[in-house]
């Protein structure tokens, strides 16, 4: 039962295609054309919907900007439809609406389900949705990279496990080899500053200065340096507020303030206001004598002793050559005092740091070792299935005599880990490289796939790991362009039956240019051009009946009438309907 349809697909200005419409089956659709009709122009919209690179050199010559737009049926519980609401799209009548824009100028533009969305959620989607697989695909199989994940995608959680738990020790062990390098390489740094910071704590000690003691200093200097000039200025205050003893005949503020108060005394009971006055003048001569009373307090303490001056400006010459070096006042010193002794800690705890680290990254050494080995044992299991399962299938692909295996090695490196008494190099994924090997006939040795494979055998070995895959973790939509590139007769019927076999499971989309495989579709399309070059609405048929046979005749013998051909051809759709 497949999950997700691709309905229908709606191109407009890109490439050869003016504005065409394609009809997909939710089995087996073949697209068929002859060279340069556009058929690949199925491909490379399918792929801008899917969050592909828009090149802007796919729009057609004259229009402004290329618009594909695409219909996917989904159930409502799928994991594309989940995310897809998450960013605020809509289903409409159960489909996934998926438009992507592509202007002359390069600039590029989504929508999924009537919202704009970054281009990269497409991308996402796909990832549930389409498998696409093209001459670039298989190019990307004969990456050792890319054969451990299809490796690994095989295996399932045996891999999946394990590899999300070396995955987080090998991060960490990143994160603490990391720390270490950074504290050994800067111990000397590190160590002059350690230096520069207790020089600075010592001097700053041997002065045990207090807060606020360079202004409290500034303050008595002040007055200690002016003691003779403000000794004067009091008593002449004083004499002048409460009289001088030596000048009794002299006139002084207390004298008269008591004179006004007891003028006013004598009438004050024959008006308020003039005994109110008489209250404020009192008060007057109070407090007069109270700044008297201080004044003279003042005179009587003030220190003109020049020893202390000395020590105090001694005091604050050492207390300048600190704010000097460490902050603007006595107080910023005390802070950068405090800052400084938390970082010599800090500093002084590196021989410690150092240690700890050390037993944590051979700690993890260790630990990512047994991991890797787990991977080893894991991928080495899932290999024999693996192969065996795709061996099988190329027995079914014209291939009876090929065998496929897989090489799992690791590389020797002193800085490694130890893997199987093994000290080895390691990475990311493990400490495994994964290799796909090909030995297409009896006596003939293993080969890896990128030396040892033709173009159709590469074409077929891509086919039979996907109708593997199809069992163990299928993918809704399969799309093939020119899988069946390099194969002919007997090999080419295997492939289309391999591809109807793979339909019961799935949507497969098959650009292909050879009748074997075009003859096992559920639905056949044809892709062809006007006399101006060019793919309009029409372009685009739905094949049935005597069409059909035309057309299959057309790509086996290059003539549509030919009663050989066409001969050919009804067979073939026989043979096709009989698998069926």
């Amino acid at each position: 039962m497949v999950c997700s349809v691709l309905e229908e697909m709606r191109i407009r200005s890109l490439g050869v295609i003016d504005d065409a419409v394609v009809e997909l089956s939710p089995g087996f659709t073949a697209v068929t054309g002859e060279t340069g009709a556009g058929k690949t122009m199925v491909v490379t919209s399918l792929g801008l919907l899917l969050g592909g690179r828009a090149d802007p050199a796919l729009v057609r010559l004259g229009a402004g900007k290329a618009v594909v737009e695409g219909r996917i049926a989904v159930p409502e519980d799928a994991a594309a439809v989940v995310r897809a609401e998450e960013a605020g799209a809509e289903l409409d009548d159960g489909a996934l609406l998926i438009s992507r824009t592509v202007s002359a100028e390069g600039r590029s533009r989504a929508h999924l389900g009537g919202r704009a969305v970054p281009v990269g959620l497409l991308a996402e989607l796909a990832d549930d949705l389409v498998a696409v697989h093209g001459q670039t695909d298989q190019q990307g199989l004969l990456k050792p990279s890319r054969q451990r994940q299809a490796l690994d995608r095989y295996a399932g959680d045996a891999v999946a496990v394990p590899l999300a738990a070396y995955t987080e020790a090998y991060k960490r062990l990143r994160a603490v080899s990391a720390e270490l390098e950074e504290i050994t390489t800067r111990a000397r740094e590190r160590a002059q500053e350690a230096d520069m910071l207790r020089y600075g704590l010592d001097e700053i000690a041997a002065v045990e200065p207090r807060p606020g003691e360079d202004a409290e200093l500034a303050e008595e200097a002040e007055r200690l340096g002016h003691a003779e000039a403000l000794s004067s200025a009091a008593t002449a205050a004083h004499a002048a507020l409460a009289g001088n003893p030596e000048d009794p005949e002299g006139i002084d503020a207390s004298t008269l303030v008591a004179g006004a108060h007891r003028a006013l005394e004598a009438v004050r009971s024959h008006d308020p206001a003039l005994a109110a006055l008489a209250e404020r003048i009192g008060e007057i001569g109070i407090l007069l004598g109270d700044v008297a009373g201080e004044l003279a307090g003042y005179a009587d303490d003030l220190d003109a002793d020049p020893l202390r001056l000395a020590a105090v400006e001694e005091r604050r010459a050492a207390l300048t050559a600190l704010t000097r070096k460490y902050g603007e006042d006595v107080n910023a010193v005390l802070a950068w005092a405090e800052r400084s002794a938390a970082r010599l800690t800090e500093l002084d705890g590196d021989d410690e740091r150092i240690a700890e680290l050390t037993a944590e990254r051979d700690a993890l050494r260790t630990e990512l070792g047994g991991l890797a080995q787990a991977l080893t044992d894991a991928r080495t299991e899932a290999a024999e299935r693996f192969a065996a399962a795709v061996t099988a299938e190329l027995a079914s692909l014209a291939m009876p005599h090929a065998r496929v295996s897989f090489e799992i090695r690791q590389t020797e490196d002193p800085e490694g880990v130890e893997v199987g008494g093994r000290t080895v190099a390691y990475g990311p994924s493990g400490a495994d490289e994964v290799e796909l090997l090909l030995a297409p006939h009896p006596g003939a040795p293993p080969r890896p796939i990128a030396k040892g494979a033709s173009g159709g055998e590469l074409s077929r070995v891509m086919l039979a790991v996907e109708v593997v895959f199809a069992g163990t973790d299928p993918v809704p939509t399969y799309l093939f362009d020119e899988v069946d590139a390099g194969v002919g007769g007997k090999a080419a019927v295997e492939i289309g039956r391999r591809l109807a076999k793979l339909a019961k499971t799935a949507q497969v989309v098959v650009v292909t240019h050879l009748p074997q495989v075009a003859a096992f579709a559920d639905r056949q399309l044809l892709v062809e051009k006007t006399d101006d070059g060019s793919v309009t609405r029409s372009g685009v048929k739905v094949l049935e009946g005597e069409d059909r046979v035309r057309e299959l005749s057309r790509m086996l013998a290059g003539q549509e009438d030919s009663e050989t051909a066409r001969a050919h051809a009804e067979e073939l759709l026989a043979t096709a309907r009989a698998d069926g």
